[in-house]
């Protein structure tokens, strides 16, 4: 392990245009890795060209096509630009944050002699199954994915175990484990704001809230069987759903149609509103089956609220005690809810901040860098860190 500081890249596909955990997390890390004295360079696909410095170290935007009914995501194509923008950085390190269409990077780097990271931010099978394949063909499709990737990169990292396992399962040697964080000042129990609560929920009403992309993936129709199971149960309650995506009509029309007491907000850009939200919910729901982490679910139980995941994901081995998890059902989510709620509230909201700072950005950056044998130096001055980079693209290659 080097003393010097050394350039990390990192590379992302399908990042939501404005929030989603992947852009949260790239974020911080790369807060992290700038306090902790090194360089970080990320590259993700935007509409157009753009470079800029951040708190989070340089940031270089390059044109990528949208991806079709995804709400957003885009992803870059153009190899040979991303290539020559790679060459001209000369990385130390390279992390990469997509597995499928940028796992040629790995091979580049090992011939340019970089060691190199992927991070596993999802279950290959879990998103196959997702998206209609049957298990048998999910496994066996995401098996071979793996092998390429763990066979590709010098490291894999997953942030659970439950992420880990499927790497596991075809003996690869080369995988390290880096929880991720949530921010325990910005998120906080503090945040509970009882007229915002007003705003959508009587008194003697259950308030749920779903912050999540609305997506096939991330399953946001459960969340609404969900409630429509407590309705017919005689429950008051009533949900808010944060967030947008390619299945948002959809979901609103059914909602009319059936006349379920739901808010869809869209997408909520200051996060002190969502925090207050998130702060103000009785029951937060996450019902993806193939998240391996889920930062939304984190934060809201950093705000107090407690979470009720899919038994599918990765978030049982994240909320531990301080939730509850269901089977990717409405009657079993609706089960779950209830099952909270009979705890005392000042109970369960304890339970969930608890859980929570379990899981701070500062150690999430520390496992982040032991992954690529880097060192926390000490803090420098942010021009001293990010300038040299800037240099070292001559005009015209980005």
């Amino acid at each position: 392990m080097t003393g010097e500081p050394l350039r990390i890249v990192r590379l992302a596909n399908f990042v939501a245009p404005s929030s989603g955990g992947l852009r949260t997390a790239l974020r911080e890390l790369g807060k992290g890795f700038v306090a902790a004295g090194h360089e970080s360079v990320l590259i993700v696909p935007g509409e157009r060209y753009s470079d800029r410095i951040e708190e989070q170290g340089r940031v270089i935007t390059l044109p990528g096509p949208m991806l079709p009914g995804t709400g957003g995501y885009r992803v870059l194509v153009d190899k040979q630009r991303v290539q020559t923008l790679l060459e001209h950085l000369a990385p130390d390190r390279l992390e990469v944050s997509d597995r499928t269409t940028l796992r040629w990077t790995g091979r580049w780097a090992r011939r340019a002699r970089i060691p190199a990271v992927m991070v596993s931010h999802e279950t290959a099978d879990g998103v196959l199954r997702t998206w209609g394949m049957s298990e048998n063909m999910s496994r066996r499709t995401a098996d071979a994915l793996n092998i390429r990737t763990a066979h590709t990169y010098a490291r894999v990292v997953c942030t659970t175990e439950f992420a880990e396992r499927e790497f596991i399962r075809i003996g690869a040697r080369n995988v390290v484990r880096a929880p991720l964080g949530v921010d325990l000042t910005g998120r906080h129990p503090s945040l509970r704001d009882l007229g915002l609560r007003e705003r959508y929920a009587r008194e003697d009403e259950t308030l749920l809230v779903m912050c999540s992309r609305l997506s096939v993936e991330k399953r946001p129709g459960t969340a609404l069987d969900a409630l429509e199971a407590m309705v017919r149960r005689g429950r008051r309650v009533v949900l808010v759903v944060a967030g947008d995506g390619p299945l948002r009509e959809r979901l609103e029309q059914r909602a009319r149609e059936r006349r379920l007491p739901v808010t869809f907000l869209g997408h909520v850009s200051d996060r002190d509103s969502l925090g207050a939200l998130q702060a103000s919910a009785d029951v937060a729901l996450a019902p993806g089956p193939a998240e391996t982490f889920g930062l939304a679910a984190l934060e809201a139980m950093a705000c107090g609220t407690p979470v009720v995941a899919s038994a599918s994901s990765a978030l049982p081995e994240v909320i531990g005690s301080a939730g509850a998890t269901a089977a990717d059902r409405g009657e079993a989510f609706a089960d779950a809810v209830e099952m909270l709620l009979e705890r005392p509230a000042a109970e369960r909201r304890e339970a969930a901040r608890a859980r929570a700072e379990c899981f701070s950005w500062g150690t999430a950056v520390e496992a982040f860098l032991a992954a690529h044998d880097a060192p926390v130096l000490c803090r420098r001055d942010e021009s001293a860190v990010t300038e040299p980079v800037r240099r070292v693209v001559p005009e015209g290659v980005a």
